[in-house]
C-alpha cells in the first residue's frame, strides 16, 4: 500500500486527503503543533507532530523509507522549498508535489527537486475558462472524477469491426452513457495523440487508441462494448 505524508493546513490539503482513496494508500498529515493536530485527529487521518526543517523528524515519518510521495502545501513558498530540498536529499525517488503562492517560485521548486508544482490560480483560471466555454466539461469533471475514489485510466484499442468505426470521437458521449471521460485518441497511422478537448471530429478506426478515465466497471463494460464486433452495441 502506497503511504503519502501531507505537509501545510489548508483547503488545499483537506481536500487532497478526503478525496484519495484511503483503500489503495495510507496517509499521514504533519502537523506543526497540537492545534493543528486536533483538527486533523477529528477527521478521522492520522496526525503526527515533527519540526520539517529536522532531517530525523521527517525520516520518522517514513521518509527516505515507507512514504513515496510527499504533499508540500505550506502557505510560504519559502518553506516548500526548505522542506522539497530536504526530502529530496533523504530520498532521490520521492514523488513530490508542492503548490506555489507565487508563480515565480516555482521554478525554485522545479531546481529544488519537486516532482509536480499545483498553481491554484492557474487552476481556477483554466476552471473558470473551461466553465464559460466549455461547461459541460467541467460538469464531467465534477460529476466523474470528483465525485469517486475509485478512478482509473486505460487504452482500449479499437477492432476492426466494431460499431465505434467512422464514429466522430467527439459525439461518443462517454459521460451520459459509460459515466466515462474520453481524455483524448491515439491515431493508428501517425502514433500521434489528439486531445478531446479539441474537438477532432476525425473518424475514428481500427487501431487507433482511445484513452478514457472512470470508474473500473464503467471502463470493462465499455471495453467490453468496444470489443464486440458488429454493427450494434451490446
Amino acid at each position: 500500500m502506497r503511504r503519502i505524508a501531507v505537509f501545510g493546513y489548508g483547503l488545499m490539503s483537506m481536500q487532497v486527503m478526503t478525496r484519495l482513496n484511503q483503500q489503495q494508500c495510507s496517509m499521514v498529515f504533519i502537523a506543526k503543533d497540537e492545534v493543528e493536530a486536533a483538527k486533523i485527529t477529528e477527521r478521522g487521518f492520522e496526525v503526527a507532530i515533527i519540526d520539517f526543517r529536522n532531517d530525523d523528524d521527517l525520516k520518522s515519518v517514513g521518509i527516505g523509507d515507507s512514504v513515496g510521495t510527499i504533499f508540500c502545501f505550506y502557505p510560504k513558498d519559502a518553506d516548500n522549498v526548505f522542506l522539497t530540498i530536504s526530502a529530496r536529499a533523504i530520498d532521490r525517488n520521492l514523488n513530490i508535489i508542492a503548490i506555489v503562492d507565487d508563480p515565480e517560485s516555482a521554478e525554485k521548486l522545479l531546481a529544488a527537486g519537486a516532482n509536480r508544482i499545483i498553481d491554484p490560480y492557474e487552476i481556477c483560471g483554466r476552471k473558470t475558462y473551461d466553465m464559460l466555454t466549455k461547461p459541460d466539461i467541467t460538469n464531467i469533471m465534477d460529476n466523474t472524477v470528483f465525485g469517486r475514489h475509485d478512478l482509473n485510466m486505460a487504452q482500449i484499442e479499437i477492432p476492426s469491426g466494431s460499431y465505434l468505426e467512422h464514429t466522430q470521437a467527439n459525439l461518443l458521449r462517454l459521460d451520459t452513457k459509460h459515466d466515462l471521460i474520453l481524455l483524448g485518441v491515439v491515431d493508428k497511422n501517425t502514433g500521434q495523440y489528439h486531445f478531446a478537448i479539441d474537438d477532432n471530429s476525425q473518424p475514428l478506426a481500427s487501431g487507433d487508441l482511445l484513452v478514457v478515465m472512470g470508474p473500473t466497471r464503467e471502463i470493462r463494460h465499455f471495453k467490453e462494448e468496444v470489443n464486440h464486433v458488429g454493427t450494434d452495441k451490446i
